[in-house]
């Protein structure tokens, strides 16, 4: 910053140089000063130029990973008037009763999202289940099961859908492993969509996207040590086997359905789906294929009775069925169960004559427009709620550590508490996604979220071994394992990547992912489709022209990018083991090393599609714009709110005004 050439070797920045600076305007202006040598009181005062840097640097833009602090603005408590406190506390009971019903809109309208998905392909999840010769390839059955979560969204549906096929044999439990294991990966895609909603402030996009990619990251690794190693030595499958032997278990009571009770009212006014066509496509019931996923009736009886049929001869009859000859013909009974429809059901579509698709598309986008509505509201009133003395205690409460020595049990009890709440609301899905507005506006740090997500993984899995110990004694064995996998599949991963600080991987993944898409958040949306779509879409296509192609393809990608990871880091830890030409990735076309040139033709393309197809582009800019410019107003208003201070390159004179007295 440029200084008056009489300033420049004052040793004091701020309280010596303002004192000099006096000194100076009395000496090179005599005639401010009266006889006494005293400024007279209509003076003027001229800059200090050293107090600007007090204002100049922003502390929020040092480190935007800090949680912002949520400052209260309104008067305090104990400055308002009897009526100022009651209507303090009626808001207070408005927003929360507010809040508490944009969650639950917020949850039915996930929920919502999920019969959405399954309409739309819940059909082609069901075809992709039943080439069993593609399963059997492990890369294939992880892409299937993240494929089939990403299109049913529901980690619980893809799963049943495999116990279906290991319980009616036509899937292996060894088989069935690497599936699960997608499905695992599959389900934190509803956490990235939430988080891509706070991408309007910057800031908020970096944290909530972290702290949904937290997630994905931790599948991936686990995924990419523990599917080798499942592949080579079955570990997994053996443990479980070996558990299942061990004990005696019996079938027990169905899950708990307790989140549900509260959202059923409500989307089954919208919406039910007879979820059995995706298993029955899956196990190759060709009926299945003609059947609507969308419930009509919904109170039905089976009445089964025995019906005289004619067999070729006495060998076709069943054992203990029987069977006699009435001239030339041979009878024999069998039992025949008949459906018969009692009472229809009463949601919106159950009298609409549309098909599957027209239904999910609808819901698809009705769901998103609640969805996002409602996390956009609850935002803004968090954002409204936890201020002050509130939001203080809830950050002491939720990011605080143990005194020491007991500073490393918090993680393991927030751990415990995300399969808590994860078990009773029976979605994976629904708390991760509740969690992530939370990290975005700070009330919740990276640090933190990882072992509640982690927990979440517990918890999801608990709820599936008790909706397995709920299976027929034919099929509960191969349930549970199937159950037991999913469950030891995390807890590997948990102690793969938590109890030491330094192999915590992903969140310095999912924080240098942030930093990313926070300055370029058309990344997220390229993130979010590879990924989940076109990645595994091409390794599926790979495993179905078989392994040669797949093998030719991925090795040379892998080693690839092993290449470029092993260089990053010696490039940022130890370069001068690397040639000259290594130290730095200048030596590429600048687009295969830097997403600037990609920037300006996607900032291109989105200003065009703002001029001419929709003003969205324009609002975000005009958006940005102010944000800048309120930066800016902030910090001008913060020098000329002091008298003695103004611009950098305001020449050092004296007004006007005095100048011309002093001439005349």
């Amino acid at each position: 910053m440029p200084l008056h050439p009489e300033f420049r070797d004052t040793p004091s920045p701020t309280l010596g140089m303002y004192s000099r600076l006096q000194a100076t305007s009395t000496h090179n202006y005599p005639n401010l000063t009266d006889d006494d040598g005293k400024a007279p009181k209509d003076s003027v005062v001229l800059p200090a130029y050293s107090t600007m840097d007090l204002v100049d640097k922003d502390p929020d833009e040092d480190d935007p990973w800090n949680l912002p602090e949520l400052q209260d603005t309104g008067l305090k408590w104990s400055e308002l008037d009897a009526k100022g406190k009651v209507m303090r506390v009626l808001t207070s009971i408005v927003k929360f009763i507010l809040l508490v019903g944009f969650l639950y809109m917020f949850v039915c309208s996930l929920d919502v999202l999920s019969s959405a998905f399954q309409l739309v392909g819940g059909k082609a999840a069901g075809d992709i289940f039943q080439d069993n010769a593609v399963l059997s390839n492990p890369v294939a059955g992880l892409v299937i099961g993240v494929l089939v979560t990403v299109l049913v969204q529901s980690s619980s549906t893809s799963s049943s859908i495999v116990v279906s096929m290991v319980s009616s044999g036509l899937l292996e439990v060894q088989s069935a492993v690497p599936v699960i294991m997608g499905a695992n990966i599959g389900t934190s895609v509803t956490n990235t969509i939430v988080a891509m909603m706070q991408a309007g402030d910057r800031n908020e996009f970096r944290r909530a996207f972290a702290g949904a990619t937290v997630h994905d990251f931790f599948n991936w690794l686990s995924v990419l040590i523990l599917l080798p190693l499942e592949a080579a030595t079955g570990v997994l499958y053996k443990l479980t086997k070996i558990v299942i032997d061990s004990f005696n278990i019996q079938g027990g009571d169905n899950a708990p359905d307790l989140l549900n009770v509260i959202t059923d009212p409500l989307t089954s006014a919208i919406i039910e789906l007879d979820k059995t066509v995706i298993s029955d496509i899956a196990t190759g019931d060709p009926a299945a294929r003609n059947k609507s996923l969308i419930k009509i009736w919904c109170k039905t009886e089976n009445i089964t009775t025995l019906l005289n049929i004619t067999v070729p001869s006495a060998a076709n009859c069943t054992i203990g069925v029987p069977c006699w000859v009435e001239g030339n013909k041979t009878w024999t009974q069998i039992n025949v169960t008949e459906t018969i429809n009692l009472e229809r059901c009463n949601h919106i579509f159950a009298y609409a004559n549309l098909p599957d698709l027209a239904v999910g598309l609808i819901l698809l986008a009705l769901s998103l427009l609640i969805l996002c509505t409602c996390l956009i509201l609850i935002v803004k009133l968090l954002n409204s709620m936890l201020k002050g003395q509130v939001a203080v205690v809830i950050k002491k409460v939720l990011n605080t550590d143990f005194p020491f020595p007991f500073g490393w049990v918090t993680g393991y009890i927030a751990i415990l508490v995300g399969a808590g709440m994860t078990f009773i609301v029976q979605s994976s899905s629904v708390f991760t996604s509740a969690i992530t507005p939370l990290v975005g506006i700070g009330v919740i740090s990276l640090e933190r979220a990882y072992p509640l997500t982690l927990g979440s993984n517990i918890g999801t899995t608990t709820t599936a071994i008790l909706a397995a110990m709920a299976a027929p004694g034919e099929t509960l064995a191969n349930s549970l394992q199937i159950a037991l996998c999913h469950f030891f599949f995390n807890i590997a991963g948990i102690l793969l990547w938590y109890p030491i600080p330094f192999t915590r991987i992903p969140i310095r993944l999912a924080r240098a992912l942030g930093n990313r898409t926070a300055n370029y958040r058309w990344f997220a949306a390229i993130y979010l489709l590879l990924c989940f779509f076109l990645m595994p879409l091409t390794i599926l296509g790979l495993s179905l022209a078989g392994w040669q192609a797949l093998v030719g393809v991925a090795v040379p990608i892998v080693v690839l990018a092993i290449f470029i990871i092993i260089v990053n880091l010696m490039q940022t830890r130890c370069p001068r083991y690397l040639p000259s030409r290594l130290r730095n990735w200048d030596f590429l076309p600048r687009p295969l090393h830097s997403m600037a040139p990609w920037d300006g033709v996607i900032m291109s393309g989105m200003a065009f599609c703002g001029t001419r197809c929709c003003c969205c582009c324009k609002c975000c800019q005009k958006t940005e714009d102010e944000e800048k410019g309120g930066k800016e107003r902030k910090k001008s208003q913060e020098m000329y709110d002091n008298p003695a201070l103004t611009r950098d390159n305001e020449p050092l004179e004296a007004p006007k005004e005095t100048v011309k007295a002093t001439q005349l």
